[in-house]
């Protein structure tokens, strides 16, 4: 009876919670029940998720299955990407400081400003009328 080796991570962008599992496998990338290039239809966002897995040239040694949500599909692809990296340098610890050089480690901050009161959003203003 063979365990499965399987390690968890967790990516956060803007809104964008991903969840994701990886294992030993062929390199298959699952997002929400679907293949990767069926949920992400920008060829940008697609470049984005395997961003960790073909500078680490690791794109076909490891399957991954995640779960993400809230934001948009640029988000998700971000925090996907963190995911990715975070799981990465869990299997291979070695990776960690190629990883960090390329910013594949860095939780991007940017997240949305909030409406303040008085105003129209969080930075617009209502008009100024002097009469």
């Amino acid at each position: 009876m063979s365990e499965r080796v399987e390690y968890r991570a967790l990516g956060r962008r803007k809104d964008a919670v991903a969840r994701i599992r990886i294992m030993p496998g062929k390199g298959q990338i699952e997002v929400n029940t679907l293949p990767y290039e069926k949920y992400f239809l920008r060829e940008t966002d697609r470049i984005i998720v395997t961003q960790p897995l073909n500078m680490t040239s690791n794109l076909n040694k490891y399957d991954i299955i995640g779960n993400i949500a809230g934001g948009g599909l640029t988000g998700q692809a971000g925090a996907l990407r963190l995911a990715i990296s975070r799981a990465l340098m869990l299997v291979q610890p070695d990776l960690k400081d190629f990883l960090r050089k390329n910013g594949f480690l860095t939780r991007d901050p940017r997240t949305k400003e909030r409406k303040k009161y008085g105003q129209k959003g969080a930075r617009k203003r209502f008009q100024w009328t002097k009469r």
